[in-house]
């Protein structure tokens, strides 16, 4: 490999830009040419100019800076924008609210490493707020077979070209990190030990909307690409769920009442880009 390519989609992330940049810069060297692409779409804030302000620091770490600002936004936009634009053999796709630990992004190189296609990601640390519903939520989805069993991917994940060459164009659909998933068999997704800050949201209607946001996400793919959830992760595994109710039953108390509103068909969400921040 020569080149690694950082892809960073970012709709109105000035608030959270800057700390996601700053620990690409905390990032371990790579013994490879290193591009950030941040892709601004559809923005009204300054989250083009906050990515600039950082051009000369990622310079002095000899890693390159590229700034698109496209004034339409979507998420598979930004993601073939972004694409066309980079030039990595590895290419790692970053939420712009994502904070990388220092040993992240060497360890998804080396394990890409390869000309066979491979997907990889790290181990997600799901931070949390001052939510208490938050918090009750998050405790319970950590022990889903989702979480514990395979590589979940969300917020960072990382494919080589061969990989990648498994589609052509980012369909624009809800759960693209899980069309990347379910692109490769459960073998050739890879788990690095290092880890990833990831912010879950806060408060009950936001975990509601969000929630059926990913059930509708995975619906989508299942009804748009059948073929690929042939690939889809265990639903089982792991402590049984009569066990993993009975260690933590508020948890579970939350983590299901959550699930069965999201469920309910009512005040459906459309958007294909918000996160229920």
């Amino acid at each position: 490999m020569k080149m690694l390519s950082i892809l960073i989609p970012a709709h109105n992330e000035a608030g959270y830009l800057p700390d996601c940049i700053e620990a690409l810069l905390a990032s371990d060297l790579v013994d490879l040419s290193v591009e950030v692409i941040v892709i601004a779409n559809g923005c009204t804030d300054n989250t083009a100019k906050i990515a600039q302000t950082f051009k000369e620091r990622l310079m002095s770490k000899g890693w390159a800076l590229v700034v698109l600002d496209i004034a339409q936004g979507g998420k598979a936009i930004a993601l073939n924008a972004g694409d066309k634009a980079a030039q990595g053999d590895v290419l790692i796709y970053l939420d712009a609210d994502v904070q990388v630990s220092p040993p992240l992004i060497a360890q998804l190189a080396q394990v890409l490493d390869t000309g066979m296609p491979r997907y990889a990601s790290g181990q997600p640390n799901v931070t949390v707020g001052t939510s208490v519903v938050t918090r009750h939520y998050m405790r319970f989805w950590r022990t889903v077979p989702f979480m514990t069993l395979g590589v979940p991917g969300f917020g960072v994940f990382a494919m080589n070209r061969a990989g990648r060459a498994r589609w052509a164009a980012w369909p624009d659909i809800i759960s693209d990190d899980t069309f990347a998933r379910l692109n490769f068999t459960p073998e050739e997704r890879k788990s690095v030990s290092a880890h990833y800050d990831w912010p879950m949201i806060e408060g009950f209607a936001a975990l509601v909307q969000v929630r059926r946001r990913q059930d509708a996400g995975v619906a989508e793919i299942a009804e748009r690409y059948p073929a690929l959830m042939i690939n889809a992760d265990a639903k089982r595994g792991g402590a049984p769920l009569w066990l993993r109710a009975f260690r933590d039953p508020v948890a579970f108390a939350v983590f299901m009442i959550v699930r069965g509103v999201a469920r309910m068909p009512i005040l459906r969400s459309e958007s294909k880009w918000a996160r229920g921040r």
